[in-house]
């Protein structure tokens, strides 16, 4: 392996940078290092002149997430290697030894439990375990549950009884010369006193193994064997033992389902992402069956796309554990460079491995069941770190810290605007309250005053009207406070109640409370008439700010740069949830009204239906999809309609479904799109 490069440390991203045509153009591995000469960032490149020339350009045109990286490190060093599978293998080196702030770090979302087998010792034991591997033992699984394990254990000790006792019970029992109770009840061979040889005991464990792993039916065959043969040789005994033996094997079996009929070895691999995280979920299929599933959650500190968040995952998970390697592994979205990997994986298993993505079948259907299972976890993770009131604490702390407010924002307002090109514009506010949203604060905008798509006036607008009716509420209860004074003596209290309360409801006001900080979704533009909208109104005192989805970017007012908060901040995570929730909330509310303007386009054409009974009709069923579905006799029961109106109302609703177009969000970007 050729020496290794490095360049001159020196201050900034670009006065650092190597000098031209001192980086050779063959594969390759680098790790970028900060001031205090630790690894922060490891990568590798089929070129690397190509790769590392992209780090060092205008940082305006580097993702926030690499530009933040590169002026994080004070030089980079580079390795050439001879091909791209050694640049792998030394990729994975070097993360494990370094351990970069940069790199990707899938992390267990819980403590997988093991079935191991500690095949080094003398007297294999079988047993449940955590944590690392360790050399000498093979491992089956990881299972979801422990007890899951021990109760297949204990099934299928009678049927190969191997040592399960640990080392101060095995040699407990050889200083007494007598076995323990398993050795008793049939579910131990008694190795510790010398019932059955090294050798014969050896054979027991490595047919649990290959059992274990999936070579069932070859035991199954002989023991059916065993037991007609002890049955025609009437040794009954014999043979309901054989039977009791093979019915424990088929307990087991059950506990583990055939998902793929063609007996195949696999691992399933499916990703659930979101700027700021990505969970990986893995089912691991030996001989068709599900032996066990394990999950990972990793922050996103880098702007890799799914390719490289597979091919980061893949050299994380097999690179350093041969012996977990499948002959198939099926993702969601192959790596970059997939024969590379198929390479190196098949150097490791020594027999050929491919990584395919599924079409169809089985295997295309098992992997669905894996992402759901990958988005559940990614929202479970969500959940739990939401719930966590230390968390809520220090993320509220961190944003009072980076917008450089008083005190940190109690009540946070989020705004987004929704349009389907120009049409049906839509707004909506989310509030959350001590990082909790408070869903009955919810309030949905109707946008009037606009033309067209803009969203910055449709902005304005929204802002206008929520604290316009702040100002009105504030005022009306000012008014009850003065009256109350005059009549009752008391010092800004009334007979009524806080006045913050509707005294005839006694629930609080709609728009009474003030947040502690306004945060819409977008960048300078929106954030700009936001804080337009409150100076009109006179309102000084309540902070705004904006997140931009590209980046992920805290854009202030009259701010030439964003505020950047770390991936990993608390505040960056409860900023991006508000602004998601008020995105969906928004979306929700334009989908409802464009299925209500579609029904009612729909309707124009049917003779005798005015808007009376079209408005009768939407309220009875409530959505277009109802609607749709519903037969002629349940159209004609609505008040007002005739089995004549009704007919012409299928009749039109069925026209249009027809013709009808398909209304959809973008996962991408967010947005509402038309087909």
């Amino acid at each position: 392996m050729p020496p290794t490069r490095s360049s001159r440390p020196t201050r900034g991203p670009l006065s650092y940078r190597p000098e031209p045509g001192s980086i050779p153009t063959q594969p390759g591995v680098y790790r970028f290092r900060d001031a205090r000469d630790r690894v922060i960032y490891v990568g590798k490149a089929n070129n690397l002149r190509a790769r590392l020339s992209s780090y060092f350009q205008d940082i305006s045109n580097l993702h926030q997430r690499t530009a933040t990286m590169v002026t994080t490190a004070a030089r980079v060093e580079w390795t050439v290697v001879n091909t791209e599978v050694e640049a792998l293998q030394l990729e994975y080196s070097w993360i494990k030894e370094f351990d970069p702030r940069f790199n990707v770090k899938y992390r267990d979302d819980k403590s997988y439990p093991w079935l191991a087998v500690t095949v080094g010792d003398d007297y294999p034991r079988v047993m449940v375990g955590r944590g690392a591997k360790r050399k000498g033992t093979r491992y089956f699984g990881p299972y979801s549950h422990a007890w899951a394990i021990r109760e297949t254990v204990d099934i299928l000790l009678r049927v190969f009884p191997m040592r399960s006792c640990s080392n101060g019970v095995f040699k407990r029992s050889a200083q007494i010369g007598r076995p323990c109770l398993l050795g008793y009840i049939g579910k131990c061979s008694a190795p510790c006193v010398g019932q059955i040889s090294e050798e014969d005991h050896r054979a027991i464990v490595d047919d649990f193994c290959d059992f274990m792993a999936g070579q069932t039916r070859p035991f199954v065959k002989r023991i059916e064997r065993e037991m007609y043969a002890a049955s025609d040789a009437m040794e009954f005994e014999k043979a309901a033992r054989l039977r009791d033996d093979l019915g424990a094997m088929q307990r087991a079996l059950e506990k583990q389902a055939v998902v793929l009929g063609d007996g195949a070895d696999a691992d399933v691999i499916a990703l659930a992402e979101d700027p700021l995280e990505v969970a990986v979920q893995i089912f691991y299929v030996r001989g068709g069956r599900i032996r066990g599933q394990r999950g990972w959650v990793a922050d996103r500190v880098t702007d890799a796309e799914t390719p490289e968040l597979v091919e980061d995952f893949l050299l994380q998970l097999y690179a350093g554990d041969a012996e977990s390697v499948p002959r198939e592994i099926l993702v969601p979205t192959l790596p970059t460079d997939v024969l590379t990997f198929e390479t190196l994986l098949t150097d490791l298993k020594g027999s050929k491995v491919q990584i395919r993505i599924p079409q169809r079948g089985d295997k295309k259907t098992l992997q669905e069941t894996v992402a759901q299972n990958a988005r559940q976890a990614l929202a479970l993770h969500k959940t739990k770190r939401a719930s966590d009131l230390t968390t809520r604490n220090r993320a509220l702390d961190e944003i009072r810290e980076a917008l450089d407010l008083e005190e940190a924002p109690l009540r946070i307002e989020c705004y987004d605007v929704s349009n389907l090109q120009g049409t049906e514009v839509v707004a909506s506010m989310v509030v959350f309250e001590d990082g909790l949203s408070r869903k009955g604060e919810y309030r949905r905008f109707v946008i009037k005053g606009v033309d067209g798509q803009n969203d910055v006036a449709s902005m304005h607008e929204v802002i206008t009207r929520r604290f316009k009716r702040l100002l009105d509420e504030q005022a009306r209860s000012a008014l009850r406070d003065a009256s109350s004074l005059g009549s009752s003596g008391t010092d800004g209290q009334t007979n009524e109640g806080p006045m913050l309360v509707d005294p005839e409801t006694g629930r609080p006001r709609k728009f009474a409370y003030a947040p502690g900080l306004v945060v819409v979704d977008g960048g300078p533009p929106q954030v700009a008439a936001a804080q337009q909208a409150l100076v009109e109104l006179g309102i000084t005192d309540i902070p705004v700010c904006g997140l931009a989805k590209r980046l992920e970017e805290v854009w202030l007012p009259g701010e030439d740069d964003p505020v950047i908060l770390a991936r990993s901040s608390e505040g960056l995570y409860l900023l991006q949830r508000i602004r998601d929730e008020a995105h969906r909330f928004a979306i929700n509310h334009h989908r409802g009204r464009r299925s209500k303007t579609m029904v009612e386009s729909m309707l124009d054409d049917v003779p005798g239906l005015g808007e009376v009974r079209r408005k009768t009709l939407l309220k009875h069923f409530g959505s277009l999809k109802k609607l749709r579905e519903a037969e002629v006799g349940e159209i004609a029961q609505v008040p007002g309609i005739g089995p004549r109106t009704a007919e012409a109302i299928k009749a039109a609703v069925e026209q249009a479904s027809a013709t009808r177009k398909t209304v959809s969000v973008n996962t991408a970007t967010g947005e509402i799109e038309e087909s």
